[in-house]
């Protein structure tokens, strides 16, 4: 949860700009869920047991013992975000879909997050549903850490988990998906994504992370 509230300050420019909804289309605050995927990396990395290469790169199937394959990217994502409608069929929005837990990246574990800052076009509406179509720009972050475990003796035990580093790139982001109010502003909008990250391919075996989301949000201002 703590990972959520760091994307909460993505919800206070379209909460801010409410006053400018009255007679619009609105603000929409979102909440959502859904997963992200791209293909493993071919390579791998040495466990911390490597008495030469702890860490570094290897070739899974080379004959190293201590070479753990890379994975490839899936998992539970949680998102955040929102977006306003200056106009009936124009607005901008944005976002951040994160891991809230941290899988295994060989040796060390990793949490993968994609923020978007997006246009967005709605080319049909009605009083229920929308199609919401949306372009931008944003970034991929990939975050890694190294859990250890130490003992005093065989009573006292910790377990540790310590950050090593990120790799951020540059993101295209393109979204589809269609709005279905179930009340009058509540909706729920199921959305596919594309994620085309020049070089999330050093992390995973592609730059392109396909991923589907249900966003489950409030409107402000919905008048249809």
């Amino acid at each position: 949860m703590r990972r959520m509230f760091r994307y909460l300050p993505l919800l206070a420019v379209p909460l801010l700009a409410a006053q400018f909804a009255r007679g619009q289309a609105g603000v929409d605050i979102n909440l959502g869920f859904g997963s992200a995927h791209a293909k493993a990396n071919s390579g791998g990395l040495d466990s911390a047991s490597s008495p030469t290469n702890a860490f570094g790169t290897c070739a899974p199937g080379s004959g190293d013992s201590f070479c753990q394959s890379l994975p490839s990217l899936s998992g539970f994502f949680m998102g955040v975000g929102g977006d306003i409608m200056f106009r009936k069929q124009y607005g901008f929005g944005m976002d951040a879909s994160f891991q809230p837990a941290r899988s295994n990246y060989g040796p060390l574990q990793y949490r993968q997050t994609f923020v978007d800052f997006d246009g967005i076009y709605e080319p049909i509406t009605t009083k229920r549903a929308s199609l919401k179509l949306q372009g931008g720009i944003g970034f991929a972050r990939t975050g890694f850490a190294f859990n250890s475990n130490s003992c005093v003796g065989s009573v006292v035990c910790t377990n540790q988990t310590q950050p090593v580093g990120t790799a951020s790139h540059f993101q295209v982001h393109f979204a589809a998906g269609v709005q279905i109010f179930v009340t009058e502003h509540i909706f729920v909008r199921p959305e596919f994504d594309l994620h085309y990250a020049p070089g999330l391919d050093n992390q995973f075996g592609s730059n392109l992370a396909p991923a589907g989301m249900i966003w489950i949000g409030y409107n402000l201002g919905h008048n249809q």
